[in-house]
């Protein structure tokens, strides 16, 4: 359905300035026609939608953009009996326009929605940002299942298709307890755990988790011991634990570890087209990871895991029940599987059949995309496609012949940017990422927008004095509108700003520009509560970090 963190992907994210991860979406067959959307702007009040392009008529959005919305809804939850749904996403985030065009206009979503209460949390609007501290949400999107009660269920996968997605929802509906106690229970032996128990532990979305349930580099390991405790006949869940937590090792940090049971079982579940069918999702979007995780460069180990891979994803390529965002993930990963021991920043070498492919999928998804959204979702990933196979010409025409049908074309300025960065064309990428922060809308989104414009002026033109300060100065003074500038995206968009400038004046280089920003700065954090907790973040932007005593 979508990618919510995908390191096979995470080159996509960087060629658009970090803006977001790609989506890979739901089975076009499954889904039901389209609900209207309204073309002109909601008006934005208290508790109603917000002014973008989310109008999903069919679910009864509790639009949040305080904790006062907040609480107002988990009242209603607990008066009427019901879950909270709670989804974080923006107006630009590919994946979130995924879930509109595939999850959100389900007839059988709409129906199962009138069973809890969803609140919508666009990180755009005033306030959303401590919304997201206060459910320890992070990347766009993130869905959380909440009990009428109030404790957190579960956060809902970001891979699977939305015919599955709903299923682990009514899952999570009808979990007995949090997956919190479910995983200390299966961690403990498993006693007393239902197959639906070990699903929901399957199905969990550790991408979104927030290092709540186990440290980031501790999920391969816990996936692993959740596969080996798995009971012998939840022979489905076990495999998908094990694919999942191969998938969450960090190849650039561990070195392959060959095992001959666990490459065995990957050979066989790719080699049956309905048993890889069933695990498209973890396939299709980490096929790079997997392979590096079980075998390493130049073996016959990886030779073999590279054959039967690309014969997976060409029938994933292939197969029409997928939307087309998973097939155009499934071409992807046969490049980057083609290019998996060429070294960074090395154009890798491709099949001529191959670059025939290419051109041919993102010419057909980009003629035969009517829905804004799914547009929105697409579009930006194979044009990352025709860049990443050295086709960065079509990939530029690509992007600018759909500036003018994205309702974001911010997004795809930023990709334009990348483009040019990545062909050494300083003054034209630095022109993109402008364009991009000055095109952007939302308090949240225009930070990071920034951000990615400043962190590009000083590596990319570090002489520009006045034009750096301008932005920074630009971006304190927007940073000051806001009431939660220094929580979460915003915060750490302030943070790499900081971060940038400081290495930018390195030695007192740029020392007069640093003492203006530095007083702006001062009247930004002096208008804070002073029982902000972010007060100090923003005081300390500009400031090094005390140095660490013995």
């Amino acid at each position: 359905m979508f990618r919510t963190a995908h390191r096979t992907l995470t080159a996509v994210a960087a060629v658009v300035a970090s803006a977001a991860l790609l989506a890979a979406c739901s089975k076009p067959a499954d889904v039901a026609a389209p609900v209207a959307v309204a073309t002109a702007p909601v008006a934005t009040a208290k508790g109603t939608a917000p002014a973008t392009d989310h109008a999903e008529t069919g679910i009864a959005w509790k639009y949040a953009a305080s904790d006062a919305d907040v609480d107002a809804a988990f009242a209603q939850a607990k008066a009427e009996t019901k879950p909270v749904f709670v989804y974080w996403g923006a107006k630009w985030c590919p994946p979130c326009n995924q879930v509109k065009a595939t999850l959100f206009n389900r007839q059988d979503f709409i129906e199962r929605s009138r069973a809890f209460v969803p609140v919508y949390v666009d990180g755009d609007t005033p306030g959303a940002q401590k919304i997201g501290a206060r459910f320890k949400v992070s990347g766009y999107p993130t869905m959380v299942l909440f009990n009428p009660q109030g404790t957190e269920l579960t956060r809902l996968p970001g891979e699977v298709e939305a015919e599955r997605y709903t299923q682990v929802l009514t899952l999570g509906m009808n979990a007995q307890k949090p997956v919190k106690e479910v995983l200390a229970a299966a961690k403990t032996g498993g006693a007393g755990l239902t197959a639906n128990d070990w699903r929901l532990l399957a199905f969990y979305s550790f991408d979104t988790d927030q290092q709540q349930l186990v440290p980031k580099d501790g999920v391969p390991a816990l996936l692993k011991q959740l596969a080996d405790a798995c009971p012998a006949d939840q022979t489905e869940i076990a495999t998908r634990l094990r694919l999942k937590a191969l998938a969450a090792v960090d190849s650039d940090k561990a070195p392959a570890q060959p095992d001959a049971a666990a490459q065995a079982t990957l050979l066989k579940v790719l080699a049956d087209a309905p048993t890889a069918r069933a695990y498209m999702d973890v396939l299709t979007n980490y096929a790079t990871d997997i392979t590096r995780a079980l075998s390493a460069k130049g073996t016959s180990q990886r030779a073999e895991l590279l054959a039967a891979f690309d014969a997976a994803l060409k029938r994933f390529e292939a197969d029409t029940t997928l939307s087309r965002a998973d097939r155009l993930t499934a071409l992807i990963s046969q490049v980057e599987l083609a290019a998996i021991d060429t070294p960074k920043g090395t154009k890798p070498q491709l099949s001529e059949a191959l670059i025939a492919d290419i051109r041919a999928h993102t010419a057909r998804v980009d003629r035969e995309i009517t829905d804004g959204f799914e547009r929105q979702a697409v579009i930006t990933s194979a044009a990352y496609l025709l860049e990443r196979a050295g086709l960065g010409a079509e990939s530029d025409t690509l992007l600018k012949a759909n500036l003018a049908k994205s309702h974001s074309p911010y997004y795809l300025m930023s990709s334009l940017a990348g483009n040019a960065k990545a062909r050494g064309d300083k003054v034209e990428a630095l022109n993109w990422y402008e364009q991009a922060f000055d095109k952007s809308e939302g308090p949240a989104t225009r930070l990071q927008w920034g951000a990615s414009y400043l962190n590009a002026l000083v590596e990319l033109g570090p002489q520009e004095e006045a034009r750096i300060e301008k932005a920074a100065s630009q971006l304190f003074a927007e940073a000051a509108k806001q009431p939660d500038a220094f929580y979460e995206r915003s915060g750490r968009s302030l943070q790499r700003v900081g971060t940038k400038l400081q290495a930018w004046n390195k030695g007192g280089a740029h020392s007069a520009a640093m003492k203006r920003l530095q007083t702006q700065l001062d009247g930004v954090c002096g208008a804070l509560d002073a029982n902000d907790p972010k007060r100090a973040n923003c005081a300390a932007l500009l400031k090094p970090a005390p140095k660490q005593t013995a």
